[in-house]
């Protein structure tokens, strides 16, 4: 199994700017996609970002432009730099991993997740 640990949430006012990591411990895969999801009361779970092992990414069509995920494969850690953050953006955000490999099924981990609240 992965264990995930998020840090970085907090209370920040509309504009501002937050850095959320995510450090990834246990069986880990060599090959993987690591990433944010997040919730809102009332919605639904949504992808924020994502990014290889080998360094693709894929963004939330709301976050596009404003956050940038990025990934520390040595230390198998997970940074997603939000800036211009909106009221919208409060939610819990969870980290994510998924870790692939021939003949086994894909295994997919979450973090316990942290808190990002934007104020107007």
């Amino acid at each position: 199994q992965v264990q995930l640990v998020e840090s970085g949430g907090g209370l920040v006012q509309a504009g501002g700017s937050l850095r959320l990591s995510c450090a990834a411990s246990g069986s880990i895969f060599s090959h993987n996609v690591m990433g944010w999801y997040r919730q809102a009361p009332g919605k639904q779970r949504e992808l924020v970002a994502a990014i290889s092992s080998r360094g693709s990414t894929d963004y939330g069509d709301s976050v596009k432009g404003r956050f940038t995920i990025s990934r520390d494969n040595a230390k198998n850690t997970v940074f997603l730099q939000m800036n211009s953050l909106k009221p919208e953006d409060t939610a819990v955000y969870l980290c994510n991993h998924v870790g692939v490999q021939a003949g086994v099924p894909p295994s997919r981990s979450w973090g316990q997740g942290t808190q990002v609240t934007v104020s107007s």
